[in-house]
């Protein structure tokens, strides 16, 4: 577990939280999607409503990121914002709301915008709603 996790897991989201002035993270909890076994990432996001929504853009690597991957076999995962943790259901946001929400997550991050640039994927959005 890297050092962010860990002392936001310890903290209960009091350290890491804030990530950096301005930019919060969650923890997000996914199934793996060979082994079974859960798996944990820090995750810059951005409150939509009722949801969270975050990036899947591995910093503009080819491939998805594995959490992602893990998603797109079981959608169901756990995510951790601050000191609150519960259930969620994750989706890939797609057309007007894709461009709506990546426009939002870019003014949190604006490095999302060069990371498309590195990558001929169509990195994905992912709303997760909670259940």
């Amino acid at each position: 577990m890297n050092d962010h996790i860990r002392r936001y897991v310890e903290t209960d989201g009091a350290e890491g939280h804030e990530w950096r002035p301005g930019v919060h993270t969650l923890l997000l909890t996914t199934k793996g999607r060979k082994s079974g076994e859960p798996r944990r990432t820090a995750l810059i996001y951005r409150r939509h409503g009722d949801a969270v929504v975050v990036v899947a853009s591995s910093g503009g690597a080819p491939k998805h990121p594995a959490w992602y991957l893990n998603l797109e076999t079981n959608s169901e995962a756990e995510v951790q914002v601050g000191p609150e943790k519960y259930q969620v259901r994750a989706r890939t946001a797609e057309g007007e709301e894709r461009a709506e929400l990546w426009k939002s997550l870019n003014e949190v991050w604006p490095d999302y915008a060069n990371y498309q640039t590195k990558t001929d994927r169509e990195i994905p959005v992912v709303v997760l709603d909670r259940v």
